[in-house]
């Protein structure tokens, strides 16, 4: 993925009565905008939406089993949202991916009520919904305090944190499918193409599909940098043009609805699911970033590895160091791990190395002539049953953390870590239990998720690891394939 300019939305630094002009950065930057601001820019909103045959407005959450959740207000109702919020349980904090919950002290439970708010600066009428728009929303307490276990608002913290340093980045997270013929919840997966792996057969059979999915992204305002077939069958990929992490984060949300709905309306149904079948290359949700200051990108043009800054260097010898707690937030559910297993290009160890896709970090310096604004990384052991808030915001607190304290990184891995001397190049976790363990020594992600959102991850990461523990690779995909 190449990486080139993208501008995303700031939030407004005043908070609920407007009065907190001594916020910090980070403190502003989750505060909610005074009530006026939100009801103009709500009246704006629908008068575009109107114009555009708009009758209902879809609120997006992402939980922290991964799950997209929605409350859907009428166009009508959209002011009134955006004035006051929609009414959104503190429990979902604790939801499984099965739709059980998680207990534990402080998380989760039928008491108390949260307002879940659209940020408006991002709605979209949805091309493949006719009707109908879409936003993410953002959760506060009755009061119009930040509500603490809300994801996309630690992204914003996250972001945040980098500006107070100067920095910016640029983000994309690719979006893996496999596409299938529609069935019973509990059907294995049949598929509409049998062509072969980033076959040209795949791309004709389904030419009108992929062309709506095409036409669907573009009509919501996102650049397509690419489509193709993938390795698995039914399996396709789609990359569009990078954008502040929070806004990637949006965006991976919204490219994943429009490919289901599309799919729907041609008869199809869809998986993101880490493992669609035992024994194949899953679905990653790689994430792909650069480190910006001031306008030139700091993972080209340094005396460090392949052109890295110190800077760079560091923020990315801080991710690579922290991979192992991070799983436990890109890697969130348990069929993941049997995704991420050596020589299928997933990422299964924790090493780096330029163009090495066996790498859990893999460096691109893009070609000759373009490296300047191509220059990135990407983190290829996550998957998409990640939220995309959760996993853009740790990976940029471990970033951070490498950067201030000025890490370097190891030597570098040229060749496949499967094939090295054993001991040689350390093994991500294979499981659950082992990144859970690597999560709780993390004094850096306790202290950025804060301790609400820290425990609630722990609690439901926990409770699907007993869940499966005893299930046969078979059956932790069936009960997990149709779920995301």
């Amino acid at each position: 993925m190449t990486l080139g300019t993208a501008a995303g939305p700031t939030a407004s630094p005043s908070g609920p009565t407007g009065q907190d002009a001594g916020l910090d950065g980070q403190s502003a930057a989750v505060a909610l905008p005074p009530r006026a601001v939100r009801v103009e820019q709500a009246e704006a909103a629908a008068g575009r939406l109107r114009t555009a045959a708009v009758e209902a407005v879809a609120v997006t959450w992402v939980d922290n089993a991964g799950i997209t959740r929605v409350k859907a207000v009428p166009l009508g109702g959209l002011v009134h949202a955006a004035q006051w919020g929609v009414g959104a349980a503190p429990c979902f904090d604790a939801i499984l991916a099965d739709d059980g919950f998680a207990t534990g002290p402080g998380v989760g439970g039928p008491i108390g009520d949260l307002r879940l708010y659209p940020d408006l600066t991002r709605v979209v009428p949805l091309a493949a919904q006719p009707g109908w728009a879409w936003t993410p929303g953002d959760r506060y307490t009755q009061d119009g305090s930040p509500h603490p276990g809300c994801q996309r608002l630690f992204a914003r913290r996250m972001e945040a944190a980098a500006a107070e340093r100067g920095l910016t980045l640029k983000a994309g997270i690719e979006v893996e499918w496999v596409v299938a013929l529609a069935g019973g919840p509990q059907d294995e997966p049949q598929y509409p193409t049998h062509g072969p792996a980033y076959g040209m057969h795949r791309l004709t059979d389904l030419s009108d599909y992929l062309r709506e999915v095409l036409r669907a992204l573009g009509e919501q305002g996102l650049t397509v940098l690419q489509i193709h077939p993938e390795y698995s069958p039914g399996q396709f990929e789609v990359s569009v043009a990078p954008e502040g992490p929070v806004c990637a984060a949006d965006t991976s949300v919204l490219v994943r609805h429009t490919v289901r709905a599309v799919s729907a309306r041609h008869g199809l149904r869809v998986s993101f699911a880490p493992v669609v079948e035992p024994d194949t290359v899953g679905n990653g949700g790689h994430l792909h970033l650069s480190l910006w200051r001031d306008g030139r990108n700091l993972g080209h043009g340094g005396s460090g590895p392949h052109g890295l800054t110190a800077e760079a260097e560091g923020f990315l010898a801080g991710v690579l160091d922290a991979l192992p707690e991070l799983l436990v937030l890109g890697c969130s559910s348990p069929a993941g791990y049997l995704r991420l297993v050596p020589s299928h290009w997933a990422g299964a160890y924790q090493c780096w190395g330029l163009e090495n896709r066996e790498a859990a970090l893999r460096l691109v310096t893009g070609s000759t002539g373009e490296r300047a604004a191509a220059a990135n990384a990407e983190v290829k052991c996550f998957d998409a049953s990640a939220n995309p808030y959760l996993a853009v915001g740790a990976v940029l607190a471990a970033g951070l953390a490498g950067l201030d304290q000025h890490r370097s990184l190891p030597p570098e891995f040229t060749g496949d870590p499967a094939a090295a001397e054993p001991g040689t190049v350390p093994r991500l976790p294979a499981g659950p239990a082992q990144a859970l363990a690597a999560y709780e020594r993390s004094t850096v992600l306790r202290e950025a998720l804060g301790g609400p959102l820290y425990e609630a991850v722990l609690a439901v990461r926990r409770a699907e690891d007993e869940q499966y523990a005893a299930a046969t690779p078979e059956q932790l995909v069936a009960a997990t394939r149709w779920r995301y």
